[in-house]
């Protein structure tokens, strides 16, 4: 079965989004603070799909725990949840490895776009493991990404991706050296319907680059097209 763990301290918020998962069929674990949240997760082995973690939270913030978490599995899909003052916030989750991140107040139909969305890209994960599924892998100089199994490396050496991240690396090995847009890598990755902001690129981008770059400041394969958006350099 679907399974979310929303970790979030405010009683009335945490009901809210529990009613609407699990009429749209999720089961749903509850958490009070961080530290719970994580204790619940270490308990089910990490069978867990989506993770929503509110980031003002007791015992462990959803920072902490987003950083926890992401540590124990590439896979897990991860939503903040963010007030409009916490812009800082936003940023920060995103590099510490959330996928999205939804804003307070929100509308039920806007946090189950994003939930769905999350939870899609987890069971594409899952199926990439089975042979039926196995594509040639693409090499583009010294990178070598496997679609199969989701994996990329670098001179041999696997670099951790999660599942954003892969999606995106994705779209710039099956399209080199050609130039995409921000709004392009919004709907190759997080879909047509993506309720957030363009700078959710931006932010995944920078991530990659600290991941895959000799010198994240001074990139040589994942650069900036001004005007534009971005492509990858052989």
């Amino acid at each position: 079965m679907k399974t979310v763990l929303v970790a979030e301290d405010e009683v009335s918020i945490r009901d809210f989004i529990v009613i609407n998962l699990q009429r749209s069929g999720y089961e749903v674990l509850e958490a009070g603070d961080g530290l719970e949240a994580l204790h619940i997760y270490d308990g089910r082995n990490g069978d867990i799909d989506v993770a929503l973690l509110d980031i003002m939270m007791p015992q462990m913030d959803g920072l902490e725990l987003c950083k926890q978490l992401r540590a124990r599995s590439p896979l897990l899909g991860i939503i903040m949840l963010t007030a409009r003052t916490q812009e800082m916030d936003k940023v920060t989750g995103l590099l510490v490895g959330a996928d999205d991140y939804v804003t307070k107040p929100f509308s039920p139909s806007e946090l189950m776009a994003r939930v769905d969305a999350i939870y899609r890209r987890v069971e594409m994960s899952k199926a990439s493991s089975d042979p039926k599924t196995q594509d040639d892998t693409i090499t583009l100089g010294e990178f070598v990404l496997n679609p199969r199994n989701r994996t990329l490396t670098k001179r041999g050496n696997f670099i951790d991706l999660t599942q954003v991240e892969f999606q995106i690396i994705e779209c710039f090995f099956q399209n080199p050296g050609a130039a995409l847009d921000r709004t392009d890598i919004l709907n190759r990755v997080w879909g047509s319907s993506y309720f957030g902001e363009e700078k959710i690129v931006d932010v995944n981008i920078r991530r990659l680059r600290m991941k895959i770059e000799d010198e994240p400041s001074n990139p040589k394969h994942l650069v900036t097209i001004w005007g534009l958006g971005y492509k990858w350099v052989v």
